[in-house]
C-alpha cells in the first residue's frame, strides 16, 4: 500500500486496457467464459499481458473479470473458481516479473452477478461468491484488488466490505455510469464518492469510473468525482461505442490520438490512474502512457461533501379495481381475425361490440388478442379506445411471445401514458404457421417475468434497474387455468405469480368447479380471483374444446346435456354458464363473461348472473 501510494503521489500510473476485446479479436466469442482461457489457452492470455507491458503500463489486471462462482455457473465452471483465478494471477505475475521494471498486478473483480442474475440472488449469496474469489486472488499474490464496473452501489459496498475482511491489500473501487451520469442504481458521482470513501476508509487506494462511457463521458464523471472525493482517482473509459460487424463480431472505432488527448485532460482533472476498458488495445495504452508522462494531476478533493444513501423506492399500491367496484361483473372481448382487412373499419366494428357489451350491464371490460397467423389490431390499442369511449375500466392482456423485453417495456409505458393501467400477463402461444407450427415461439420472459417487469415499473425502475422519471401505477393481473391437465404444476406457477407481485388472477373459461376449488385453496385469499365463463353454443363446440384444445376440463355431463339439447343448445349453454357462476360465487371475487358475436347470449348470461352474485355479495357494483 505504501509503495503504490507513494508512486501515486509522484506521477500518474498507467493501467492496462481491455482484455476481453483483445481475446474477442483473437476469435473468442463474447458469450463464453473468457476467464476459462486461463486454463485452456494460457499462452494467449499471457501474450495480451505482454503486449500491455511492452506498451508501458504500471498496472496489469488479471484475466479474472467475471470469475465469481455465480457468474461461472452460467458456463458450467462453478467448481473451477479457485483454479481459474489462481491461474489468472500466475499468468499476470509472470508477465509483470518479466518486465524488467516495477509492474503491479491487480486482481480484477467484477460484480458477483450479472444484471439479469441480480434479481434472483441475495446479498448473502453475492458476498459468499466474492469472498471465495477475492480470497483466491489475495492468496495467489496480487498487489492490489481492482473492483471494476459496479453499476449498483450496494454491490460495490458489499465488495469493499468483503475485500477488507478477506485481505489487507489496497483497493481500487470503480463504478460504471450511464449517459445520464448515474449508475444503474440511480446514484450520482457525489453519492458514490461519499459512500465508497466511508466504506473503504484507509484501504482505498483510488476511487474511479470505468466502462460504459467513452472518453468524454468518463471525463465528465471524473470531474464530478474530483469535486467530492479527497482521494486519488482512477479512470478507464471505453473506446466509444461498439459497431456490430457480423452476427457475433463487434469493433470499436475511437482512434488512438483522440483517446490519448482525453487521457491528458483526465489527468489534469485529477486522475492518478489512467487506463482503458472495452475496445481499448495495447496501441491505445501506448499512446496514453506517452501522453500522460508530462502532465501534472490536479489534487483531488477540491470540494468534499457527504451525500446520503438513497433508500429503495417505495412501491405504489394498486389502483384498487376491486375496492372501487365491489364484486366485478365484466365482459371479455377477444380480438380475432376479421373478414374486413381495413384496420379502421375493423376497429370501428370492435368499438360497436364494446358498446354492446357495456349496454349489457358490465362494469369491467377485458380485451385480449387471440394468437393467429394474420396481422391484427393490438389489445392495447383497442383497450385505449374502448376505455375512452365507454368510460369503464378495461383489463388488457399482454402476451410475451415473440417480444423482446425492451419492446414489452416500451409498449407498456406507452399504454400507461394513454391511461391503460390494468394488465393481464400471459406467456402466450406462437402463431400456428408452417410445417413446424410451434418452431418460431420465442420468449425472453414468460408471464412471471412480465409480472416482475411491471412491478419494477411501478417502483420506478426499468428491467435493467435504471430509474425512470416517474413511477407507473399498473394494476397487475395474470391468467391461470384451473382446468389444466397437470393442475399441480399450474398451481405452482400460480403461486409464483402471486409471489412475483400480481394484484389479481383471471381464470381461463371454466366448465367445472373442482379445479377452481383447488385454485382458491392454493391462493388462500392473498389476491382476488376473477372467473371466466363461456356460454357454449352447442355440442360441437364442447366436443372441439374437449378433444382439440389442450388443458380444457370439459365434463362428460356437459357433453351429454348438449348432445341431447337439439335446437335449444344455445339456451342450454347460457343456463350452464349461469349455473357455474352460482357454484363459483363463494370462491371468487368476480366473473368475466366471454363475448362472441352473439351479444344477446351475453345479455342473457349477465341478466341471470348479476342478481345471483350481487345477492350473494350483498352490494351493488
Amino acid at each position: 500500500m505504501r509503495t503504490i501510494a507513494r508512486l501515486l503521489g509522484q506521477r500518474t500510473l498507467v493501467c492496462d486496457g481491455a482484455m476481453g476485446t483483445v481475446l474477442h479479436a483473437a476469435g473468442n466469442s463474447l458469450d463464453q467464459a473468457l476467464v476459462a482461457l486461463n486454463l485452456s489457452d494460457p499462452g494467449l492470455v499471457r501474450s495480451v499481458h505482454d503486449s500491455y507491458v511492452e506498451a508501458g503500463v504500471d498496472i496489469l489486471q488479471t484475466n479474472t473479470f467475471g470469475g465469481s462462482r455465480l457468474r461461472l455457473a452460467n458456463h458450467g465452471y462453478s467448481d473451477a473458481v479457485a483454479d481459474i483465478n489462481r491461474a489468472g494471477v500466475a499468468i499476470a505475475r509472470a508477465a509483470a516479473d518479466a518486465a524488467g521494471r516495477q509492474v503491479f498486478v491487480a486482481g480484477s473483480v467484477s460484480p458477483a452477478v450479472t444484471v439479469r442474475q441480480r434479481a434472483k440472488t441475495t446479498a448473502t449469496e453475492r458476498r459468499a461468491a466474492l469472498r471465495s474469489q477475492i480470497g483466491v486472488l489475495a492468496g495467489a499474490g496480487v498487489d492490489l484488488i481492482a473492483l471494476e464496473t459496479f453499476g449498483y452501489l450496494d454491490e460495490l459496498v458489499e465488495a469493499i466490505e468483503v475485500a477488507t475482511e478477506v485481505t489487507d491489500l489496497p483497493l481500487v473501487a470503480q463504478a460504471t455510469f450511464s449517459t445520464d451520469g448515474l449508475t444503474l442504481s440511480g446514484h450520482g458521482p457525489e453519492e458514490i464518492a461519499a459512500t465508497v470513501v466511508e466504506a473503504a476508509g484507509d484501504r482505498l487506494l483510488a476511487l474511479g469510473v470505468n466502462c460504459t462511457l467513452g472518453p468524454q463521458g468518463s471525463l465528465s464523471v471524473l470531474e464530478r468525482l474530483a469535486e467530492h472525493a479527497a482521494v486519488p482517482l482512477s479512470v478507464q473509459p471505453n473506446a466509444g461505442l461498439p459497431r456490430r460487424v457480423a452476427s457475433s463480431r463487434f469493433e470499436y472505432e475511437v482512434d488512438v490520438d483522440y483517446f490519448a488527448r482525453y487521457a491528458k485532460r483526465m489527468v489534469a482533472a485529477g486522475a492518478a490512474i489512467v487506463g482503458g476498458c472495452c475496445g481499448t488495445t495495447p496501441e491505445h495504452i501506448r499512446a496514453v502512457a506517452a501522453a500522460v508522462s508530462a502532465v501534472v494531476a490536479e489534487p483531488a478533493g477540491r470540494l468534499v461533501t457527504r451525500a446520503r444513501r438513497r433508500s429503495a423506492p417505495e412501491v405504489r399500491p394498486p389502483i384498487g379495481l376491486f375496492g372501487d367496484s365491489g364484486f366485478v361483473v365484466g365482459g371479455h372481448l377477444s380480438l380475432t381475425d376479421g373478414d374486413d382487412a381495413d384496420p379502421a373499419r375493423r376497429l370501428a366494428d370492435l368499438a360497436r361490440r364494446a358498446s354492446d357489451v357495456r349496454r349489457a350491464g358490465v362494469n369491467v371490460l377485458s380485451v385480449r388478442t387471440e394468437p393467429g397467423a394474420r396481422a391484427r389490431i393490438s389489445a392495447v390499442s383497442a383497450a385505449t379506445q374502448f376505455q375512452q369511449q365507454e368510460g369503464i375500466p378495461v383489463l388488457t392482456s399482454v402476451s410475451t411471445v415473440g417480444k423482446t423485453i425492451m419492446a414489452l417495456q416500451a409498449n407498456l409505458l406507452g399504454a400507461h401514458a394513454r391511461g391503460v393501467h390494468r394488465i393481464i400477463c400471459e406467456s402466450g402461444s406462437p402463431a400456428l404457421v408452417g410445417d413446424y407450427p410451434n418452431a418460431d415461439g420465442r420468449w425472453e420472459v414468460d408471464s412471471v417475468g412480465l409480472v416482475e417487469l411491471l412491478v419494477g415499473l411501478n417502483a420506478g425502475v426499468d428491467h435493467n434497474g435504471l430509474r425512470l422519471a416517474g413511477r407507473t401505477s399498473f394494476e397487475i393481473g395474470a391468467w391461470v387455468n384451473s382446468g389444466a391437465r397437470d393442475l399441480e404444476a399450474e398451481l405452482r406457477r400460480t403461486r409464483a405469480k402471486v409471489e412475483a407481485g400480481v394484484h389479481f388472477l383471471v381464470t381461463r373459461p371454466i366448465y367445472e368447479v373442482d379445479g377452481l376449488e383447488r385454485l382458491a385453496a392454493a391462493v388462500d385469499g392473498r389476491v382476488p380471483v376473477l372467473v371466466s365463463l363461456h356460454a357454449l353454443r352447442g355440442f360441437e363446440e364442447a366436443e372441439f374444446l374437449r378433444h382439440e384444445v389442450p388443458d380444457v376440463a370439459m365434463p362428460d355431463a356437459i357433453l351429454s346435456i348438449l348432445e341431447h339439447s337439439g335446437a335449444a343448445a344455445r339456451r342450454v349453454g347460457v343456463e350452464l354458464a349461469v349455473e357455474l357462476a352460482e357454484r363459483a360465487r363463494g370462491l371468487v371475487q368476480g366473473v368475466l363473461v366471454d363475448v362472441d358475436d352473439d351479444t344477446v347470449a351475453l345479455s342473457e348470461v349477465l341478466r341471470l348472473v348479476r342478481p345471483k352474485v350481487l345477492s350473494h355479495r350483498g352490494s351493488a357494483p
